[in-house]
C-alpha cells in the first residue's frame, strides 16, 4: 500500500473534504427543507448525545492509532502493527455494545429532565445502534492514516455521504407525517446506512492489501499484546479526555441553553427553534473549511509522530510551519465570504436568512477556530495530548459558564449563546498556541498575521460593493456565485502579493501529484 507524502496526503483528504462537505450540505439543505426549524433543532438536540457516546466508545484510539503504527510502520515492524490492530478492535467493539446498550436505558431521562423535549427520546434512541459501527471504523481509519495512506478514508467519507443523501429523504418523509420527532429519527437512519457502507469499504480495501491479517490467532494476540494495549492508553487516554471534553461540553450545550434562554424568558419551542437556527443553519456554514482542518489534522499525526521518532526537529518546524500558514490562508478566505454573503447563501440554501446575524458576529472569531484542530494533532503526536486535554477543558468550561451568564438574559438570549461559543475556542486555541510555542520555541512571522488581516479588510468591502451594487445576474445563485468567484480572486491575488502563499510550495506541490 503507497505512502503518502505530508502534502499529498493532506490533498487527498483535502478533495474528499470539499466533496464530502459539499454533500454535507446538500444534506442538510434537504433536512432543513424537510423537517423544517423546529424538526432541525430537534435533531440538533439529540445528536449532541450521539457524539458523547461514540467519542466514549472510540475512547481516543484513533489518534493513538494513527502515531503508533506510524512508529511501528518507520521501524518495520509488522507483529506490533498486528497487535496495535487487535487490541484496538476488541476494545472499541466491547465499549461500542455497552454505551449502545447504556444509551437506550438513559434515553427517556436525558430527553424529559435534561433537554426538556420528550420529543428528543425517538431521535437518540434510533442512531444508538450505529456507535460500535463508527467505533470499528475509526480503528480501520486509523490504521490507514498510521501507513500514511489517506485514499481509503478519504472514499469512505465520500460513499458515506452519498448514502446519507440518497436515503434522507425517503426516511424523513415516510415518518414525518407521524410527527416531526419521527422525522428527525429518519434523519438518523440514514446516518446508519452511511456509516455502515462506509465500514464495508474500508474492510474491502483492508482485505485487499493483505499486509495484516487480523483473523488469524484474533484471541491470542489480544491476551499477549498487555504492552500494546498500555501503549495505546498512555496516548488515548489524554486524547479521548480532549476529546470528551468537547463531546460532555456539547451534551450539556442543548441542556444549558434550553435552561438559560427559559430564564430568559422564551418557551421550549421557542428555545428549541432559535437553537436550531443557531446550531443547524449558521454554525454548519462557519465550519465550512472544517474539511481542511480535518485533513492537516489527520496528516499531521503520523507526519511528525514519524519525525520525532527520527528526532528530526528541523521537520517538526516545518510541517508546523506549513500548517500554520494553510490554516492562516483558508481562514481569512473563510472570514470574508462568510462575512459578505452569509445571507445570500442561507437563503439559497434554506430559504431563509434569519441565522445571518450570527454568521456575521461569529466569522471574525471563527479564524483562530480553524488553527484548534490541527495545534491540537501537533500536541498529540509530540505526547502532550494531556495538556491539550486540560486546555480543551478550560475552553468549553469557559463557554458553559458564558452560555448561562449571557444567554440568560432577556436582551441576549440566543445572541448570548453565540458570544460564548466565540469565546470557548478563542480560549481553547490560544491555550494551544502558547504550549506549543513553549515546547518547540517556533518562530512566529508576525507579517503573515498582519498582511491576512490586510487581505480581508480590503476583501470584504470589495465583496460588499459587488453584492450590492453590480448586477451580475437577476438570479440570486449567480449573482452571489459571480461576486464570490471575483471576491475570492481578489483575495487570492493580495494573499500571493503579501506572501502568504509561497509560489515555491506551490509548484513544489504539482510537481508530487
Amino acid at each position: 500500500m503507497s505512502k503518502h507524502t505530508f502534502l499529498k496526503g493532506t490533498l487527498i483528504l483535502i478533495l474528499s473534504g470539499f466533496i464530502t462537505k459539499i454533500l454535507g450540505f446538500v444534506n442538510r439543505i434537504v433536512l432543513a427543507r424537510t423537517l423544517g426549524e423546529e424538526g432541525v433543532g430537534l435533531y440538533m438536540m439529540a445528536f449532541p448525545t450521539f457524539v458523547l457516546a461514540v467519542t466514549l466508545t472510540q475512547l481516543g484510539l484513533p489518534i493513538a492509532i494513527a502515531k503508533l503504527i506510524a512508529e511501528a510502520k518507520a521501524e518495520n515492524d509488522k507483529r506490533k502493527i498486528k497487535k496495535i490492530l487487535t487490541v484496538s478492535l476488541w476494545t472499541t467493539s466491547l465499549l461500542g455494545i455497552i454505551f449502545t446498550t447504556c444509551l437506550f436505558f438513559i434515553a427517556p431521562i436525558l430527553s424529559e429532565t435534561l433537554l426538556t423535549d420528550r420529543r428528543t427520546l425517538y431521535p437518540i434512541i434510533t442512531i444508538a445502534p450505529v456507535i460500535p459501527i463508527i467505533a470499528i471504523s475509526s480503528v480501520i481509519r486509523g490504521y490507514f492514516q498510521g501507513i500514511q495512506n489517506m485514499k481509503p478514508s478519504a472514499v469512505s467519507q465520500v460513499i458515506e455521504q452519498i448514502i446519507r443523501i440518497g436515503l434522507v429523504v425517503s426516511c424523513t418523509t415516510l415518518l414525518l407525517p407521524y410527527g416531526v420527532e419521527f422525522g428527525a429519527s429518519g434523519a438518523m437512519i440514514s446516518i446508519i446506512f452511511g456509516e455502515l457502507a462506509s465500514l464495508g469499504y474500508m474492510l474491502y480495501i483492508f482485505k485487499q492489501q493483505k499486509e495484516v491479517r487480523i483473523r488469524k490467532n484474533f484471541f491470542a494476540t489480544v491476551q499477549g499484546s498487555r504492552e500494546t494495549f498500555f501503549d495505546l492508553m498512555h496516548i488515548a487516554l489524554p486524547t479521548t479526555g480532549g476529546r470528551l471534553i468537547g463531546s460532555i461540553s456539547y451534551f450539556f450545550e442543548p441542556i444549558v441553553v434550553a435552561q438559560s434562554l427559559s430564564i430568559a424568558g422564551l418557551s421550549s419551542i421557542a428555545a428549541t427553534k432559535q437553537y436550531g437556527e443557531l446550531t443547524g443553519y449558521a454554525v454548519p456554514l462557519l465550519l465550512l473549511p472544517n474539511f481542511i482542518t480535518f485533513a492537516l489534522s489527520t496528516s499531521l499525526v503520523p507526519a511528525i509522530s514519524e519525525a520525532v521518532a527520527k528526532k528530526q526537529r528541523r521537520l517538526i518546524e516545518f510541517r508546523l510551519q506549513q500548517a500554520l500558514r494553510i490554516m492562516l490562508f483558508v481562514g481569512g478566505w473563510s472570514v470574508v465570504i462568510m462575512y459578505v454573503f452569509a445571507s445570500p447563501a442561507l437563503k439559497l440554501m434554506y430559504g431563509t436568512d434569519h441565522a445571518a446575524t450570527y454568521i456575521q458576529l461569529m466569522a471574525p472569531c471563527f479564524l483562530f477556530y480553524y488553527f484548534q484542530a490541527p495545534l491540537q494533532s501537533i500536541l498529540q503526536a509530540i505526547n502532550m495530548a494531556s495538556v491539550a486535554m486540560v486546555n480543551s477543558l478550560v475552553g468549553n468550561i469557559v463557554k458553559i459558564i458564558c452560555i448561562f451568564l449571557l444567554a440568560s438574559q432577556s436582551q441576549l438570549q440566543i445572541i448570548g449563546v453565540a458570544l460564548a461559543i466565540c469565546a470557548g475556542m478563542l480560549a481553547t486555541t490560544f491555550l494551544h498556541f502558547g504550549t506549543l510555542l513553549k515546547k518547540i520555541h517556533f518562530t512566529i512571522y508576525g507579517k503573515e498575521y498582519i498582511f491576512t488581516a490586510l487581505a480581508i479588510f480590503i476583501s470584504i468591502p470589495f465583496g460588499n460593493y459587488l453584492f450590492a451594487h453590480i448586477v451580475f445576474s437577476s438570479s440570486l445563485l449567480y449573482q452571489t456565485i459571480l461576486c464570490i468567484i471575483l471576491t475570492t480572486a481578489l483575495y487570492l491575488i493580495l494573499a500571493i502579493l503579501l506572501g502568504i502563499i509561497r509560489k515555491a510550495e506551490i509548484q513544489k506541490l504539482l510537481n508530487r501529484l
